[in-house]
């Protein structure tokens, strides 16, 4: 068993907790193509085992508080979650974490990834911008992707590339699987790719833009427009 729940909890919370940890099995058992990586696999990587528990941590948060918005993106970038294991987290931000939010660092137990051959891989400039952007806002939303594993470029596992359809369709069930254990009050669809996925899905949600590549007055102007009050 990966994990296991505090025995101070009450036997519903129990009943979430275990419902996550069964999550992150299913996460971990998913097979991707040859040129996509299931950063919890499984299998022989044992930075991976590093990588659930601090997916593990970070989703917890949301057991004792559902969260208020969850914000879908698109897949896992190469300096982001396929490091840490946290949704748009570099491992930069997984060590000094976001103050102003009370997210992610060390002291909040969070685990370094330091895997051979990504080891100098530090910071990912879209993930500084996002938290920069969510922390003006005030806001700690669940973060989750389309496609929860990182796609690259076949052979060039330090590249990014968008999520087939057919990876769209993989994600799915997983990200259906989120949403109901976590019951946000509101979801925003960061991009094209999300915004597809969340609406054959069954959900009725705004769309903002992505904050990389010049978009973060655009993602930030789309929060403010879109939040609930």
């Amino acid at each position: 068993m990966l994990f296991c729940a505090p025995c101070a909890y009450t036997s519903g919370m129990i009943s979430q907790y275990e419902r996550l940890a069964a999550f992150i099995i299913r996460l971990a058992e998913t097979p991707t193509d040859a040129d996509a990586y299931n950063p919890f696999g499984a299998g022989g990587n044992p930075y991976n085992a590093l990588r659930r528990a601090n997916l593990h941590r970070y989703l917890s948060l949301f057991l004792e508080t559902p969260p208020a918005v969850a914000l879908i993106g698109e897949a896992p970038g190469y300096r982001g979650m396929r490091l840490s294991g946290v949704p748009f987290a570099s491992r930069r931000l997984l060590l000094e974490g976001v103050p102003a939010l009370g997210h992610l660092g060390v002291a909040r137990g969070y685990q370094d990834v330091p895997e051979p051959t990504w080891e100098k891989i530090n910071a990912e400039p879209s993930a500084t911008i996002f938290w920069n952007a969510l922390a003006e806002l005030g806001v700690l939303p669940l973060v989750w992707s389309a496609f929860p594993f990182h796609p690259h470029q076949a052979g060039k596992p330090h590249t990014n590339r968008a999520p087939r359809p057919a990876e769209r369709r993989l994600g799915a069930p997983l990200l259906k699987e989120l949403l109901t254990l976590f019951q946000p009050k509101q979801i925003i669809a960061v991009g094209n790719v999300a915004h597809r996925s969340l609406r054959e899905l069954g959900y009725a949600c705004p769309k903002v833009r992505h904050p990389s590549h010049g978009g973060k007055h655009d993602f930030v102007a789309g929060l403010r427009l879109h939040l609930q009050p």
